[in-house]
């Protein structure tokens, strides 16, 4: 028996790498395909001059003025559908690491408010500065495997940060999970190969770390969507080791499109066991 139908992890038009859809498209897709809970988790500000390419920083999440409105915002949603669908109103926010207190600082002004927090890794230190580590394929050769040498270094870094980020998250008192788990793999099909026993070492190591912090799974399919994935970023094995462990499992569409919403949602379904 699956848990609640649920979509954990979804953005909206405050999205500047995303769509400017309003969010009712995005809800009524939701309810068409009978999710009983939807939660907004866009991006929240970044720290000024996060990552050296301006240009991209200007893509990456909203700027300082837009969070109350974008608050304000997922608020009028949830109100507008309250009785027809629990929306959870959320961020996804970023491990910063290094700059722990800028993310601390949103979590205290919207403690009251937040709902649902999906914690990400998408920045390592590469060349020049922090990278991001789903840009493109190239990005990530030219900045963080020349930086560190070796797909293995990168992989392991990045889970370093893994483990970081659910000490920080377990410390949350909302709903909390990390948000796509495997994101390093996302161009894994044209860089040079990732040895999926380090990956499968380091996540059977992360598992009573999940399950100490009270910390979830956003079972994030939208590796699915990308050419150079084509896979879930949360494998199979690892959900049912989860599942041992009473960790939550959330399934997250991470969709930037109103038709986004729901996908991937099969495969949630058929490796999934409620306990």
């Amino acid at each position: 028996m699956l848990p609640m139908k649920w979509d954990g992890h979804t953005h909206t038009k405050f999205c500047y790498h995303g769509n400017d859809a309003e969010e009712e498209l995005y809800v009524d897709r939701a309810i068409e395909l009978g999710f009983q809970r939807y939660s907004i988790t866009e991006h929240p500000p970044l720290p000024a001059s996060w990552v050296p390419d301006e240009k991209l920083m200007g893509e990456l999440a909203m700027p300082s003025e837009e969070l109350p409105l974008y608050m304000d915002y997922a608020k009028s949603i949830k109100q507008k559908y309250e009785g027809r669908i629990d929306i959870g109103i959320g961020l996804e926010l970023d491990y910063l690491h290094g700059n722990l207190s800028f993310t601390e600082a949103i979590v205290d002004r919207y403690q009251k408010e937040l709902e649902d927090v999906v914690y990400s890794v998408h920045y390592l230190q590469g060349k020049g500065g922090m990278r991001c580590i789903d840009f493109t394929a190239d990005d990530f050769a030219d900045n963080l495997l020349s930086y560190y040498g070796s797909m293995e270094k990168v992989v392991d870094e990045y889970y370093n940060h893994v483990e970081l980020a659910i000490e920080f998250a377990s410390k949350l008192p909302m709903r909390k999970r990390i948000g796509h788990i495997n994101l390093i793999e996302k161009f894994w099909m044209k860089l040079p190969p990732i040895d999926e026993a380090q990956i499968k070492n380091r996540l059977t190591a992360i598992l009573p770390k999940l399950q100490q912090g009270g910390v979830g799974i956003d079972v994030n399919t939208a590796g699915l969507r990308v050419a150079t994935c084509g896979k879930p970023y949360v494998p199979e094995w690892f959900m049912a080791a989860c599942t041992a462990r009473g960790i939550q499992l959330v399934y997250g569409s991470d969709s930037h499109r109103p038709d986004h919403v729901g996908f991937g949602y099969d495969y949630f379904e058929a490796n999934s066991q409620s306990k």
